[in-house]
């Protein structure tokens, strides 16, 4: 019986863990404000000296749509960089910024 609650305990532990681990993820819309297609948008929270994986993968974000976003990489962070990379043809360049995604529920990218 012991051995019961122990691992009852256990897999209680690790149920609560998953539901916090997933209440932390940073979700918010990104709209794009441009006359240009967003092609790529990096994230890294702050301090990490490289940045992650392109969130879009094989989207893009043209002129006046949005997008929701969620940064699910398990991080209790919320000040990330972010770069925004436009399509060749654009004349605008990569640009960057850096926001407390914590507090924010949407994110417009401006010329």
């Amino acid at each position: 019986m012991r051995n019961f609650k122990v691992l009852i305990t256990t897999a209680a532990a690790v149920l609560g863990f998953s539901a916090a681990a997933y209440a932390d993820d940073l979700v918010f819309t990104l709209k794009n404000g441009t006359g240009s297609v967003l092609t790529n948008f990096y994230t890294s929270p702050v301090g990490v000296d490289s940045w992650e994986d392109d969130v879009f993968g094989r989207q893009v974000l043209n002129p006046g749509e949005s997008m929701e976003i969620t940064i699910a990489d398990g991080r209790r962070q919320c000040k990330y960089d972010m770069k925004f990379e436009f399509e060749e043809e654009s004349d605008l360049d990569t640009t960057t910024d850096t926001q407390d995604l914590c507090e924010m529920g949407s994110y417009t990218i401006h010329e």
